[in-house]
């Protein structure tokens, strides 16, 4: 312990939120200090990273879709995991260096956020890719606490607390008490899936492609999960899948909702059956305390009130729903004694 406090004068311990999306960093006591897409840009046909000045995070997402022949811009997490290894790690290289500094003398401990739900398999390949990225040491913590401590919920106390993380490839939803979780459930439906069903309704209906960057604009500004008391129109450019040519149209925010739908629906059927598997004690308290709303899902309109008509509980969205698990981890490295051994914490290494 004592060389690791030696250590640790000389790099920055930091909480990462890897996320499908965006990949977030949170330094002790400093809270959010990096927030940026998890796309990385490679030569076609190879794993060769561009050069550095612009190859990860906000340079490569403006990439997507308007490559030339040349690269390819390339999101190297699916679902919550990693797809591609050497991908990733190249990622994680640059933003623990980004924010370690390249005069830290050692590589940073740090803790990454991974969803409830995945295989030892996919856990180890986060491991693997923190330490070949320069991570001295490396634990991992469950996005459902992360997001927990994040939203500031009393997940400590003999309480219920219950909290729904909608991140861009995975929804977990967990109920918590004394420390730990209670009841977890993970699944593969979020943020993405929202931006297909978008880019399919385009398609059966207008006989347009869109990309991944305009239907998420279209989610973002116009999508709604509940009726919303102005509906509104947006403009949207794409290619027709006739002509081949570009064209222009005008939709609506009706039209949008209802092509959100089945996603949505499959996550409140997540929450539901997550409330129907609580023990009965801690769906009282569920009563009072209601359910929290986190990530980049948790920010779409209507959402909350959907959710609520569903299981008539109350239903809050926490403050900066985009950074709960992102300042979960920071606020984990601070008190990493006390909750280093809940069974939502896996680590192969001292800490």
């Amino acid at each position: 312990m004592l060389l690791d406090r030696v250590l640790g004068w000389f790099s920055v311990d930091m909480g990462i939120d890897l996320g499908t999306c965006n990949t977030l960093v949170a330094v002790r006591g400093e809270g959010i200090v990096l927030n940026e897409p998890s796309v990385v840009a490679v030569r076609k046909g190879t794993n060769q990273v561009l050069e550095k000045g612009n190859a990860v995070g906000w340079m490569a997402k403006e990439m997507l879709g308007k490559t030339p022949g040349s690269i390819t811009a390339v999101r190297p997490l699916k679902d919550g995991v990693i797809s591609d290894f050497e991908i990733t790690e190249a990622m994680l290289s640059y933003f623990i260096r980004k924010v370690n500094g390249r005069s830290k003398l050692f590589g940073p401990r740090v803790i990454i956020s991974i969803p409830s739900g995945i295989t030892a398999v996919e856990r180890r390949a986060v491991t693997d890719s923190a330490q070949r990225a320069g991570a001295r040491k490396t634990l991992l913590v469950e996005e459902p606490l992360a997001a927990a401590i994040g939203a500031g919920l009393p997940f400590i106390e003999p309480t219920a607390s219950m909290i729904v993380d909608i991140g861009g490839g995975t929804t977990e939803v967990a109920i918590m008490s004394l420390g730990d979780i209670a009841v977890c459930e993970s699944v593969r439906v979020a943020g993405d899936d929202m931006d297909e069903a978008i880019i399919n309704h385009m398609k059966r209906t207008y006989n347009m492609m869109i990309g991944e960057q305009s239907s998420e604009r279209i989610k973002i500004e116009i999508g709604s999960a509940a009726p919303v008391i102005e509906e509104t129109t947006m403009e949207v450019r794409g290619r027709d899948m006739v002509s081949g040519l570009p064209r222009k149209i005008v939709i609506t925010s009706e039209e949008v909702r209802e092509a959100l739908h089945e996603p949505i629906s499959a996550i409140i059927d997540t929450v539901t059956r997550t409330l129907e598997r609580a023990e009965p004690e801690l769906a009282a308290d569920l009563v009072e305390n209601g359910i929290a709303l986190a990530g980049g899902g948790a920010l779409l309109r209507g959402l909350d009130v959907m959710m609520s008509n569903a299981t008539g509980l109350e239903v809050r969205v926490a403050e900066d729903p985009l950074t709960c698990v992102a300042r979960g981890t920071s606020i984990f490295l601070e008190n990493i004694e006390r909750w280093k051994h809940s069974s939502a914490i896996d680590s192969d290494q001292d800490v």
